[in-house]
Parts: structure tokens; sequence; C-alpha cells
């Protein structure tokens, strides 16, 4: 089994990349939010991987933290959730927000992902109430805990934003805007819209 790789970026979008290891060119299925962070092409990166064996393919799920790839495995163990819909909610959300999600059973949080119903949101937060909050570097919420800047959701719409063009500075502060008027947590496709938003009006 592969479970980690090093090499060169040679390809990448926003739901796969193929890594080249001393010539050998391994293609990875990833989330958004590894996608989001990946570095320019041609320079080296280091992803954590989980190797899916099917009867007629071997597919390989990449990400750039180990909290991510402990947060897929437990998503795929549910019944009725795939790789393809653990990357989707791994996309959608970040793995602080996901294990806060299933840990208060936050159903309408977990329907807001793609693919997940009421059923499968309840069978989330059902399964794995007890196990999420084993996933490495993942601590309970605080209740006087600042939100946004410090959260992986906002790092992650910050580096789409700053790989779209925009000044890091400008894309921080557009963000805290969005995070501050917002009546709850954003998705993390909706946070960077409206950071572009933002952004938009100056």
């Amino acid at each position: 089994m592969i479970a980690f790789l090093t090499g060169r970026l040679a390809v990448k979008a926003p739901t796969h990349l193929t890594i080249d290891v001393q010539g050998v060119g391994y293609e990875v299925h990833i989330p958004l939010s590894t996608y989001y962070s990946l570095p320019n092409l041609d320079d080296s990166t280091a992803l954590h991987i989980h190797t899916h064996l099917r009867e007629d393919a071997i597919q390989l799920f990449g990400f750039l933290s180990q909290s991510e790839k402990e947060a897929f495995l437990l998503l795929t163990s549910v019944s009725g959730i795939g790789p393809k819909l653990a990357l989707s909610v791994l996309s959608s959300l970040s793995v602080t927000d996901l294990v806060h999600a299933i840990q208060a059973a936050d159903t309408e949080k977990l329907e807001t992902v793609p693919g997940i119903g009421k059923k499968s949101a309840g069978r989330l937060a059902l399964e794995l109430k007890d196990k999420v909050g084993k996933i490495q570097g993942i601590h309970p919420r605080s209740p006087a805990a600042e939100p946004a800047e410090f959260d992986d959701l906002f790092e992650d719409a910050l580096s789409a934003l700053v790989h779209l063009g925009y000044r890091a500075q400008d894309a921080k502060e557009a963000l805290k805007r969005v995070t501050k008027a917002a009546s709850g947590s954003l998705a993390l496709k909706e946070l960077i819209r409206e950071g572009l938003k933002e952004l938009a009006r100056g």
C-alpha cells in the first residue's frame, strides 16, 4: 500500500493531480482544500496517500494533511459514503467544521455538501460522533475561540484567493469582513464567492 508520496507536481486540477516520483507519474484524486494549497507546477510537494483497491482499478487519494486523510477514511467507513462523496465533503467543509458539525449533530450543516441528503447527514452524525474527536490535530471548539482567521476553512479560502491573483493582505481583510457579517459558518465555496464579491467592492 502507498501511504505517502513526495515528488514534483507535474499536473494539477481541482479534482486530481499527477506527482512525478523519480520519473514515475502517479495520478492522485484530491479534495478542493488540497488543490488550493498546492505549490506551483514543477515544485516539490508531499501528500498523505490512501490506496483504494477496486476489482477493476487501483485509485490513489491524496491529502496535504494527516487530519484530512483520517477524516476521509472515517467518512468512507459509513455505509453509502464512497470515496467520491467523501472528497465532496472535504471540498465543502474544513476538517474542523466537519468534526464540529458531526459532534453537534448539525445535520443542516452536513446537508450543505453536494450529494449529502437528510438520511446521509443523519448517518454521518450517528456513526461518527464518537470517532471524529480522535482525528489528529482536532480540538473541541471553545466558545471563546477566535473564529475565522485561524480556522482551516479561512486558510483554504485565503489560499484560493491568493492563487487567483489577489494580495494576501487584501484577501485576508475581505474574508474577515465576510465571516464577521455571516449569520453562521460558511462552506468553502460560499466563503470564496463572498470573498470575491467583497474584493470587487474594494
